[in-house]
């Protein structure tokens, strides 16, 4: 990642690698689980999109390949999962931003709703009254 929004930098955590090798090393040593995207990745377990569970880790990096090269050999081999967008029609891909908007929309609202339900690792178990994970709205008077 080259660039980042200026304000996306203020609520994420951002670390640059000059490798994919360099990047694994550091997700393994942290703990985390890696997913690829891709329509087409031969040898993993695949998933569509819908389908994955994104709450069975705690620590979960999503790659996804560049329009040009797509996902490196390197990132599947160290992956558990890949997932990719049901699509339909002649053509099976999306640029960059709109595929990494739809998968993460995915994995935050399952992360979400699982967080509504239970607690965090501190307080086990399930909630008494599960957390709202939709906004209400209010009612038009027209």
């Amino acid at each position: 990642m080259s660039k980042t929004s200026v304000s996306a930098v203020k609520w994420m955590f951002v670390k640059r690698f000059d490798s994919t090798k360099s990047c694994i090393e550091h997700l393994m040593k942290k703990e985390f689980v890696s997913v690829v995207t891709s329509p087409h990745v031969k040898g993993r377990t695949n998933k569509y999109l819908h389908e994955g569970n994104y709450t069975a880790h705690t620590k979960l990096a999503v790659w996804f390949g560049n329009e040009k090269h797509g996902i490196s050999e390197l990132a599947v081999e160290n992956s558990t999962m890949c997932i990719s967008i049901p699509m339909f029609g002649m053509i099976e891909s999306l640029n960059l931003g709109t595929s990494s908007g739809i998968v993460l929309y995915e994995v935050a609202k399952q992360r979400r709703e699982y967080q509504s339900k239970y607690r965090n690792s501190r307080h086990k178990g399930k909630r008494a009254e599960p957390l709202p994970t939709e906004m209400p709205r209010e009612e038009s008077s027209s």
